[in-house]
C-alpha cells in the first residue's frame, strides 16, 4: 500500500470515528442537558403550583416521557436506516434532538402561560426522545460496520465515549450557569445551555454530511437490491432468545446509566444538601474517568469477548449502587 493510500485510509477512519462520536456527543449533550435541568430548575419553573418535592418529581416524569417514545424512534429510524442508508438517518436524528433542545431554550415558563408551559415542554421532550431512540444505536452500527473485523469492540466504544463527552458538556454548561445569582439563573440563565446546542448541532451536521455509507450496508443492501420489510420482526422471528436477552440487558444497563447522574444529582443536592457546584464537579469528574474506562473495556472485549465484559459491567453496576447510597 502506498503512503498516499495509507494516509487516505487513516483519514477515512478518523472521519468515521469523529462522525459517530462527535455527533453522539452533541446529541447526548442535548438529551442529558434536560435531565440536569429537570434535577435543578424545571420543577420550580414549569410546575410551581406543586411543593418542591412534587415539582421535581413531575419534572422527572417529563424526563421519562423521552424514554417512553425512544423505542418507537429506534424502530422507526431503524427501518428507515435499512431502507435508505445509515447516513440520512444519522443526520435526521441529529436535527430532531437539536430542534427539540433549542426550542426548550425559548419556552415560556408556567408563570407566563400557565399549563401550556409544561405541555410544550413534554412535546419538545417527545421530539428529543424520538431522535435519541435512534441516535445511539445508529452511531454504534455505523462504527461497527466500518470497523476492521478484529477491532469492532474498540471502534464501537467510540459511541458511548461520545455519550460521556455529551454528559460532561451538559454538566459543565450547567455548572457555569449555576454560578449566576439565583434570580438570573431562574429568569434567563438556565436557557443558555439549551440555546448553545444550536451551534453544536451545526458542527455535528457539518461532520455527518461529509461521511459515506458503510461498506456493510452498500454490499448487503445496495448491491443485492434487497431490504427486509420489517427488520425488527425479522430479528425476533429468527433469533427470539437473543432478541429478548439483548433487550432486557439494555433496559437494565441503560436504567443504571441514568439513575446515577440524573436522580443521583437531584438526590445529593435536594436531600443531602450538597452545594450544586460541588455536585456538578463530582459528576464531571466521574464522566472524565468514564472516558478512559469505556475505551479500555471496549478494547478488552476484542480480546476476551463481549459477554464477560458486559457481565462484569452489569454486576459492578449492581454492587456499586449500595456503597453509592
Amino acid at each position: 500500500m502506498t503512503e498516499m493510500a495509507r494516509d487516505g485510509a487513516r483519514t477515512s477512519r478518523l472521519r468515521v470515528i469523529l462522525a459517530a462520536s462527535i455527533g453522539s456527543a452533541l446529541e447526548w449533550y442535548d438529551f442529558f442537558l434536560y435531565g440536569t435541568a429537570a434535577a435543578l430548575v424545571f420543577g420550580e419553573l414549569f410546575f410551581p403550583k406543586s411543593d418542591p418535592a412534587v415539582g421535581t418529581l413531575l419534572s422527572f416524569l417529563t424526563f421519562g416521557v423521552g424514554f417512553v417514545v425512544r423505542p418507537f424512534g429506534g424502530l422507526l429510524f431503524g427501518i428507515l436506516g435499512d431502507r435508505y442508508g445509515r447516513k440520512p438517518v444519522l443526520v435526521a436524528t441529529l436535527l430532531m434532538i437539536g430542534i427539540g433542545t433549542t426550542a426548550i431554550g425559548f419556552l415560556p415558563t408556567y408563570a407566563q402561560i400557565g399549563v401550556w408551559s409544561p405541555i410544550l415542554l413534554v412535546a419538545m421532550r417527545v421530539i428529543q426522545g424520538l431522535g435519541a431512540g435512534a441516535e445511539y444505536g445508529g452511531a454504534v452500527i455505523y462504527l461497527v460496520e466500518n470497523a476492521p473485523p478484529k477491532h469492532r469492540g474498540f471502534w464501537g466504544g467510540f459511541a458511548p465515549l461520545g455519550v460521556s463527552v455529551g454528559n460532561l458538556l451538559a454538566a459543565a454548561a450547567f455548572a457555569l450557569v449555576t454560578m449566576l445569582p439565583r434570580e438570573d439563573l431562574m429568569s434567563w440563565g438556565w436557557r443558555l445551555p439549551f440555546l448553545a446546542s444550536f451551534l453544536l448541532i451545526v458542527v455535528g451536521i457539518f461532520v455527518r454530511m461529509r461521511i459515506t455509507e458503510t461498506p456493510v450496508y452498500t454490499q448487503a443492501v445496495v448491491a443485492r437490491g434487497k431490504v427486509e420489510s420489517n427488520p425488527a420482526m425479522e430479528a425476533l422471528r429468527r433469533h427470539p432468545r437473543n432478541f429478548f436477552v439483548v433487550l432486557g440487558a439494555r433496559m437494565a444497563e441503560n436504567g443504571l446509566g441514568y439513575f446515577f447522574p440524573v436522580f443521583g444529582l437531584s438526590y445529593v443536592i435536594t436531600t443531602l444538601g450538597v452545594p450544586k457546584a460541588e455536585a456538578l464537579s463530582a459528576l464531571m469528574l466521574a464522566f472524565a474517568i468514564e472516558l478512559f474506562a469505556i475505551l479500555g473495556f471496549a478494547a478488552l472485549s476484542d480480546r476476551i469477548g463481549r459477554r464477560p465484559v458486559y457481565m462484569f459491567g452489569a454486576l459492578a453496576g449492581v454492587a456499586l449502587s449500595f456503597p453509592f447510597f
